[in-house]
């Protein structure tokens, strides 16, 4: 009879135990996945020299914005970079991901678009990490579209929120704005505010329909009031690799978009769609889940390809 053999690892040499291998099994490489997202090398991620306010949009709902932003902020802030989410959606759902209270009369989005509360005071701690922060939606976001619609410069204010003094004292590496699931005033004052736009879309049917709509106002927006914008990154999500159209929906996106779609896309998993319902994002809900480990590939890549365009 042969030695004995304790797997460490799906690489490691093994010791044998009888006459066969115990191998290396999935529920082993889930804790030890799991032991990294919990246990991360300090500063693993590179930090931008510059602040990066990235605004996640798609007018489509369903795709994943939501939760592409709350998961991929919390996977930029495991690693040690502070983050701050806008949630910049009336239905709140950003807030409750990331463990935020967002009830009636709570300081939120809605009194800084106002410019009665600084960002700095309205910002809030999330339970995910303490370098995870949330500015959150109140119910009261709901009408500030027709509030908005008399002010003065009402397509900048939240840029003008973002940048002022408090909020650079703060020092956030990166700012996260999810938008409602439309075009409307709150979404232009999420592009007006940023310096690049990620847009998820799903592997289904139907995945660039409506693209145009938001490409045309993205255009719009870089030639009327914020020339520096662009769309930086195309995050494919709900990719379900049992199915041939989830290949098609993917060569197709790569093709039409080149380099700016991210190396890694996300899995359609209902861990990830459980996560909210507890009031935590995929990677504390469930650590060493493939969803988690997706969203840590892609929060690196992102950190990663930010770094290689500010010193090309």
């Amino acid at each position: 009879m042969g030695a004995m053999r304790f797997p460490s690892g799906p690489e490691s040499e093994s010791m044998s135990f009888g006459r066969d291998d115990i191998g290396w099994t999935p529920i082993m490489e889930e804790a030890q996945r799991a032991t990294r997202v919990l246990h991360p090398e300090e500063l693993d991620l590179p930090r931008p020299n510059n602040r990066r306010i990235i605004t996640v949009a798609n007018q489509k709902g369903g795709v994943g914005k939501t939760t592409s932003t709350v998961n991929l902020a919390a996977g930029l802030a495991v690693h040690g970079l502070k983050v701050l989410v806008i949630d910049l959606d009336p239905q709140g759902n950003a807030s409750t991901a990331l463990g935020v209270e967002h009830r009636a009369g709570v300081p939120s989005i809605y009194e800084v678009l106002l410019g009665e509360t600084a960002v700095g005071d309205a910002a809030a701690q999330s339970t995910q990490s303490e370098n995870l922060w949330c500015v959150p939606a109140t119910i009261d976001l709901a009408g500030s579209e027709i509030e908005l619609v008399t002010m003065v410069a009402r397509e900048g204010r939240l840029k003008e929120a973002l940048n002022s003094d408090s909020v650079n004292e703060l020092g956030y590496d990166y700012v996260f704005v999810d938008c409602p699931p439309s075009l409307g005033l709150l979404t232009v004052n999420a592009l007006v505010a940023a310096h690049e736009v990620l847009i998820p879309i799903q592997c289904e049917y139907y995945a660039l329909e409506g693209l145009g709509q938001l490409l045309r106002n993205i255009e719009l927006v870089q030639s009327h009031l914020n020339p520096a914008l662009w769309v930086s990154t195309i995050l494919l999500t709900m990719y379900d690799g049992r199915t041939k159209l989830a290949d098609q929906v993917t060569a197709e996106v790569r093709d039409h978009f080149g380099d700016l779609a991210l190396r890694t896309v996300i899995p359609r998993s209902v861990k990830i769609s459980e996560a909210p319902g507890f009031g935590q994002t995929v990677l504390t809900y469930d650590p060493g889940s493939r969803g988690s480990m997706s969203y840590l590939d892609a929060a690196r890549e992102i950190a990663e390809r930010g770094v290689e365009r500010t010193t090309a």
